[in-house]
């Protein structure tokens, strides 16, 4: 089979979807007005922001009115938990968040501490699930909220958010999630799951960068993090980003549209690309829960086999992976979710598939990986040590 062009890192981020490009496209030149102001210009793109809420809203079964637009996960993360912190700090010091949080929820989490604030770490399962009675014992009447996200980044692994969040409201805190991995992929109601605040990003539902939302429960009380103009009702101050809103708006509605064929087909093809990995190489491991996951992510460990060094022999045929999350690829610290999981960041590899991926991109992908694997191993001293033994 000759070279393709396979991309399964699409937690990272996805293709822009061809529709979404074009219902973005006219608010780049003619329809360039400010959606503040009053005129037809502004009136005109006035409607198409209120419009793409719309949208937003019937994805996540949210009324219009609480979905406040933000740059994407990182700074509704931010503005979810400043803001509320700020806001309650004369009630309570204390938040409660997991050890596998995405780095925004953990870096505003340490600068809080900075701040003054108390900050309860949880730890999680072998299988990067989250134990109820450990938030039950956590959170106290000083506990402004708890943020605990809806589903992993680099594992998949669901988190039962609903019973978490009346743990939560029993004590009188609130409860925010990041569900950036998982709006679009699987079902979301944030009335039926009871959170007071979730976070949403375009870019990983083949939307544009730059385009975000932060669902904020009607009532909730909290302060904005950006200070200016009176925009997205006092919630978020700054011109209107109105072709990404579009955009996000468009790549909702479609991935509302897609999201029984999503889970069927996306969640078959990962199945039987995971499978047909464990099939064909020895010693590799899932990591994460196989029970409670996003039906398009699998982390898998390959023992004797270096991250970066199968990534970028797979880089070179054409397939793109990760060993981790996009924003910690920098880094040299290990992974800190498979260190709280109790497993080895060395030789690991996150396929993430996503709606354009094929049974070709599967084939492909079980054709050129166990030879790669293969080769990495024989350039181990431990493999090679391992397998003397086992001849003798």
């Amino acid at each position: 089979m000759k070279a393709e062009r396979v991309y399964m890192d699409n937690s990272a981020t996805t293709q822009l979807d061809e529709a979404v490009l074009h219902a973005m496209l006219p608010y780049f030149s003619q329809e360039f007005g400010n959606a503040s102001s009053i005129h037809q210009f502004g009136q005109k793109a006035r409607a198409a922001v209120e419009e793409a809420r719309a949208k937003v809203a019937a994805l996540i079964r949210a009324e219009a009115s609480e979905v406040v637009f933000t740059s994407g996960g990182t700074e509704s993360d931010n503005t979810a938990l400043r803001g509320v912190a700020e806001f309650h700090r004369f009630r309570g010091n204390h938040i409660v968040t997991s050890k596998i949080e995405h780095h925004a929820v953990l870096n505003t989490c340490e600068a809080l501490e900075k701040d003054g604030f108390s900050v309860t770490y949880l730890p999680v399962s072998e299988e990067g699930l989250v134990d109820p009675e450990a938030v039950r014992e956590a959170v106290t009447e000083k506990t402004v909220f708890v943020s605990i996200m809806h589903a992993n980044n680099e594992i998949g692994t669901l988190q039962p958010i609903r019973e978490l969040a009346r743990i939560a409201h029993a004590r009188g805190a609130l409860f925010h999630t990041d569900a950036v991995q998982s709006v679009g992929k699987i079902p979301m109601d944030v009335k039926e799951h009871e959170v007071d605040l979730l976070s949403l990003s375009a870019h990983k539902i083949h939307g544009p960068k730059g385009a975000g939302i932060l669902y904020v429960r009607k009532g909730t009380k909290m302060r904005p993090l950006l200070y200016g103009g009176g925009h997205e009702r006092n919630r978020r101050a700054g011109t209107e980003n109105v072709p990404g809103i579009v955009g996000l708006g468009k790549a909702c509605e479609i991935a509302r549209e897609r999201l029984p064929e999503f889970q069927r087909r996306v969640g078959a093809l990962r199945d039987r690309l995971e499978q047909g990995i464990l099939d064909r190489i020895k010693q590799v491991y899932v990591n994460g829960s196989r029970d409670h996951r996003l039906p398009h992510i699998s982390n898998l460990s390959f023992e004797f086999a270096e991250g970066e060094g199968l990534l970028i022999s797979l880089d070179l045929k054409g397939v793109a992976v990760s060993t981790g999350s996009a924003c910690s690829s920098g880094s040299l610290e290990p992974s800190h979710v498979l260190t709280a999981i109790g497993r080895s960041a060395y030789g690991t590899l996150r396929f993430s598939l996503g709606w354009f991926n094929t049974d070709r991109d599967v084939d492909y992908l079980l054709e050129v990986l166990p030879p790669i694997v293969d080769r990495l191993r024989q350039m181990s001293p431990q493999f090679r040590k391992r397998e003397a033994i086992l001849s003798h």
